[in-house]
């Protein structure tokens, strides 16, 4: 058993999912993978489940979830943060099955907590200018201007809040109360590093390269850009009435 685990929801990516856990098992740090997977109806599990064969002796390496249904983005990230804490994993790291996320970055982002010193690394998009590659114009301004209206809101000093590519250590995941995240979209990242934050965890950026996926159809929808802009509001709002303590000090944050 790896101490480090990639979590990657899916829902219809049967052109993507074969690729994607070859890359990741590829890498020279060995991570373990599981897919969380919402009922695709395109086979996207039964793929999953053939390939375990191949990697799960002499020790399991590949691990399924299989849902019911659609869920949302957020509660297939939930569901498999809770199976990687019980499974005793010190950092859980989550990505896209569509390559827009570059697989050889996860080991970059496992440094920056194992060695780094950071309870949460993310894999930003905007640290050191805008780096996405074939996206129209119209959603580069839109992801871009998002993440800035998002530091201007909560004063949380991170340049790509809606990134979904991170690494957490698990004190993290253990300190925030998973059952009680509201959001499922482009919100539940937003939220998850916003609390990270307010409990004083350490975040680094690290600076990836963002691909525009090439297979498969994308999951974006106008719901889901609606969720972040007036969750980041109630997000900010909520946190002016509560108290964020934890038994371990705090470390100082950083983007």
């Amino acid at each position: 058993m790896s101490n480090a685990i990639v979590i990657i929801p899916t829902y219809n990516e049967k052109e993507n999912i074969g690729l994607i856990i070859d890359a990741v098992f590829s890498l020279p740090k060995e991570f373990d993978l599981l897919i969380v997977d919402d009922n695709s109806p395109d086979g996207t599990a039964d793929i999953v489940k053939n390939l375990q064969g191949n990697f799960n002796h002499p020790k399991q390496r590949l691990h399924l979830i299989q849902r019911k249904g659609k869920l949302g983005l957020g509660t297939a990230y939930i569901t498999g943060f809770k199976y990687a804490l019980e499974k005793g994993y010190e950092y859980i790291l989550e990505m896209d099955a569509d390559f827009s996320h570059d697989p050889k970055d996860l080991v970059h982002l496992y440094l920056a907590c194992s060695e780094g010193n950071n309870d949460m690394a993310v894999g930003s998009r905007y640290i050191t200018g805008v780096n996405v590659v074939n996206w129209p114009i119209g959603r580069v301004l839109l992801s871009y201007f998002a993440s800035a209206y998002v530091r201007l809101v909560t004063r949380m000093p991170i340049r790509d809040a809606t990134a979904g590519f991170v690494c957490y250590k698990r004190i993290v995941l253990q300190t925030i109360q998973l059952d009680k995240i509201k959001f499922i979209g482009y919100g539940f990242q937003i939220e998850m590093k916003f609390l990270t934050w307010k409990y004083g965890f350490k975040i680094t950026e690290v600076p990836i390269i963002f691909t525009e996926r090439v297979r498969g159809q994308s999951k974006l929808s106008v719901g889901i850009f609606k969720e972040a802009f007036f969750g980041v509001m109630q997000l900010t709002i909520g946190s002016w009435f509560k108290s964020y303590k934890r038994t371990t000090a705090p470390s100082e944050a950083k983007a």
